[in-house]
């Protein structure tokens, strides 16, 4: 019976390939629905949070987008509670099932000249939804995804994972540009900001299209089919000191880190061009396009040096090149914007691709092989729980409100640069932290 049992969970060859491509698109679904929020950040103020300061309404917006961040943990933890007890597709589904509806609800939000306060409560409201949605998909479907990678080249099997938070943010970019360019100014506001949430249902169907066909994994398979019960591990893993040093490492250093370089590379860049440096909305979402497009192929590729000379030197390159490029990298984004914006010059436009091109290679560096070294951080038995709540933590607590904090240390010290003096510092204590505690993992056996 064992044998049998045993030759039901030998994956058929394209097993792996199908199971990517269904996880990815429904993570994919997860990052649009959740970053079109912080894209459309600047328009949100004045429609639900209506002040006589816009900068008062920016904050308001960005506080809300960092709201769903901050309960991703909460989702992490409940989710993957439930994962354990029913199984991983099931919860795969109804993640994505939270976050399309979410999205979609607020698509159909009326503003607050309609229902005054409830519109921003309602609003909110949403968001949490989606962030708990999140907390769920994000993390664990990094586990899922390595552990049928195999042992050869894990890196850059699940480096593409990591393509779909930048192809998210693109997809929904690249909507509202080509919006922007068909209507009026005061039919995108009335309107047309709706359009990219009314898209996720359709993103919905077809993501549960492809997470039905989604396969179980066979650890969980093989538990059910022994009858075993499934011991949640959250607990036991503070109290063994060697996982509770990883979970750290792996929040400060690697979670955190890329969470940062990821809103300050791909939300912050944009929110930074269209309010501090003041270039037109439909320019800095072109821009923004073309860093996307750029970050592709170096985050596959920063996978696949991973598994040629490890994951630790990469990382570390990404955490050290961060720290030192971030503060001087937004400087020559407001010397050349406001050159353009003097001159009309096509060459300060140049210089910001190029720069927005750097940034995408340091943060390639660090989240190219983060997939992969996440789930080889920690044994089986722990491996989810262990891996899933830090990752969710930093995400969400760290990399989920760096716009807002960021945002207020430019208020309080009257200046477009000063709060970015915050990932500076985090970044370059994560390099000396990371040089001397994290390990190797590129030839770990899951």
């Amino acid at each position: 019976m064992n044998n049998i049992n045993h030759l039901k969970l030998i994956k058929k060859p394209h097993s792996y390939r199908k199971v990517a491509i269904a996880a990815c698109f429904g993570t994919f679904l997860e990052w649009y629905d959740f970053l079109t929020f912080a894209t459309l950040a600047v328009v949100f103020g004045p429609l639900f949070f209506p002040t006589n300061d816009p900068s008062s309404g920016l904050l308001a917006s960005l506080a809300t987008f960092g709201v769903g961040m901050v309960v991703r943990p909460i989702g992490a933890a409940l989710f993957g509670s439930l994962g354990d007890r029913i199984g991983r597709k099931p919860v795969f589904m109804i993640t994505i099932s939270l976050m399309g509806l979410a999205t979609v609800g607020v698509g159909f939000l009326p503003t607050y000249s309609q229902i005054g306060v409830w519109a921003p409560l309602l609003l909110v409201s949403l968001r949490l939804l989606q962030g708990l949605s999140a907390g769920g998909e994000i993390g664990g479907s990094a586990v899922f995804l390595t552990e049928h990678a195999g042992n050869t080249n894990r890196g850059f099997k699940t480096s593409f994972l990591q393509l779909m938070g930048p192809l998210g943010i693109m997809a929904s970019t690249l909507q509202i540009a080509l919006l922007q360019h068909w209507l009026t100014a005061e039919e995108f506001s009335s309107w047309g900001w709706r359009v990219p949430f009314w898209v996720s249902l359709l993103l919905l169907a077809i993501a549960f299209r492809a997470r039905r066909a989604l396969e179980e994994t066979p650890v969980f398979l093989e538990l059910s089919n022994n009858k075993q019960k499934v011991e949640s591990q959250l607990l036991n893993n503070f109290k063994d000191p060697e996982i509770r040093k990883k979970m750290f490492l792996l929040f400060f250093c690697i979670s955190s880190c890329g969470a940062i370089l990821f809103f300050c590379v791909q939300v912050y860049t944009a929110i930074f061009l269209k309010t501090a440096v003041k270039l037109p909305s439909e320019l800095v979402d072109q821009l923004s396009i073309c860093a996307t497009l750029a970050l592709f192929p170096l985050t596959v590729f920063a996978g696949w040096l991973s598994d040629r000379i490890g994951r630790k030197p990469v990382i570390l390159s990404g955490l050290i090149l961060g720290a030192i490029f971030i503060q001087p990298a937004y400087w020559a984004l407001e010397k050349f914007g406001g050159e353009y914006l003097q001159t009309s010059n096509t060459n300060p436009l140049v210089a910001i691709v190029l720069i927005l091109i750097a940034l995408s290679l340091v943060l390639s560096l660090v989240v190219g092989p983060q997939t992969a070294y996440l789930a080889e951080l920690f044994p089986a038995k722990n491996r989810n729980s262990a891996a899933t709540l830090p990752h969710n933590l930093a995400a969400g607590w760290i990399g989920g409100l760096l716009p807002l904090i960021i945002t207020w240390l430019n208020q309080l010290g009257g200046n477009s640069l000063v709060g970015l003096w915050y990932p500076t510092i985090f970044l370059s204590l994560a390099s000396i932290i990371g040089c001397i505690f994290l390990t190797e993992t590129r030839d770990a056996k899951l």
